[in-house]
């Protein structure tokens, strides 16, 4: 059975050079068109993109809407088919606006990859995301235990997160010398941490209480005193694997590196969340909670801003949109006191909010002629 064709894995690695030098994609987008790419292909039997026509388009996306995910054995969400079809609409109208296939492909056939408009309201339609607590973040750090060095480790890093809202590319990759506790500063350098779209910032340590910031401070002095660790060491270094007594593989220890990727810090949070008897928060899911502390604790727009931007946010439309969505349960007391008679006095909050929101449209207003 055909499991490539060698004329398509030439156009591919064309392509994907495209999507990561000219329009900046990350290696996880760059994967992403891969995989929508292969399916395709699969789903074609690996003919060769100069015989695309709309058929196989229309196809596909029937095929598509039939699969299951392997993880839950449901149909495949709206959102994984529309980023899906994205992806390889976009493929063939690049493809169609190349030498030798311009007269076999025409630009408009990418578009039968579409979904319906209601399927596409479905697909970007925002939901909500849920976000641990504060006090549920306390309650998982105080029942962690922090005997051996890889116990250790894992408290801080969940001590570090939410002290400093870092992304968990970031928490993977940032070494002790990015971290300053006497300023209360983390220096996300892109140059060696991982941020989003690599991009450099400060973020001073947020205020969410004692706690964190001591288990922060006691993991470091642990490093720097204990172990005789560098500023070229890892804060948060990977496991070490040895085999054991039982001639299986088992974990040894600090191994001296970053890890490689993000997989398990979310394994921690997972343990950590479940272990103390709550559901699992991903690592992500912190940096909400961040956006709705910032909502009660700011009281001017100036202050809202310097706590988006801490989040590495250059635009304050971003952390509203993206994670200050007011929470259903807020949601539900908004509309409970708008049905009482008198009307209550607002909160910070809701002030600063409207105060934002008034501010982006000043800033979004036309200029007027003249």
């Amino acid at each position: 059975m055909i499991k490539h064709n060698a004329e398509n894995e030439r156009l591919k690695r064309i392509y994907f050079a495209r999507l990561k030098e000219v329009q900046g994609n990350s290696d996880d987008s760059v994967g992403h068109a891969a995989k929508a790419l292969h399916r395709f292909e699969e789903y074609t039997r690996f003919k060769a993109f100069k015989a695309f026509h709309r058929e196989q388009a229309i196809g596909f996306k029937r095929r598509l809407a039939e699969q299951r995910s392997v993880q839950s054995g449901e149909r495949l969400s709206k959102a994984t088919l529309y980023s899906t079809l994205q992806v390889l609409k976009g493929f063939f109208r690049w493809l169609s606006e190349r030498p030798g296939f311009k007269s076999k492909i025409a630009y408009s056939d990418a578009d039968y990859f579409n979904l319906s408009d209601k399927e596409t309201r479905i697909a970007k339609a925002h939901r909500e995301q849920s976000a641990p607590t504060l006090e549920q973040i306390h309650h998982v750090l105080s029942t962690m235990p922090s005997e051996s060095d890889i116990q250790r480790r894992d408290r801080a890093l969940i001590a570090f997160a939410i002290l400093t809202g870092a992304r968990d590319g970031a928490l993977a990759s940032i070494k002790l010398k990015h971290v300053d506790l006497r300023e209360g500063l983390l220096t996300q350098d892109a140059r060696e941490v991982r941020t989003k779209n690599s991009k450099t910032f400060p973020t001073w340590f947020f205020p969410v209480g004692d706690e964190p910031l001591a288990i922060v401070t006691d993991w470091i002095d642990h490093l720097r005193t204990g172990l005789l660790w560098g500023d070229d060491d890892p804060l948060f270094p990977a496991t070490r694997v040895a085999v054991g007594v039982n001639r299986q593989f088992e974990a040894a220890g600090l191994d001296r590196r970053c890890w490689k990727g993000a997989t398990p810090i979310r394994r921690i949070y997972r343990n950590a969340f479940t272990g103390a008897g709550l559901p699992y928060f991903n690592p992500h899911s912190f940096r909400k909670t961040l956006t709705l502390l910032g909502e009660r604790l700011c009281v001017s727009v100036e202050h809202f801003k310097g706590w988006s931007q801490n989040l590495g946010h250059d635009d304050v439309r971003t952390t509203l949109h993206s994670y200050g969505t007011v929470a259903p349960t807020r949601q539900a007391e908004i509309m409970r006191t708008l049905a009482q008679p008198v009307a209550a006095e607002p909160n910070f909050s809701d002030v600063v909010r409207e105060m934002i929101i008034t501010e982006v449209a000043k800033l979004n207003k036309p200029a007027l002629p003249g």
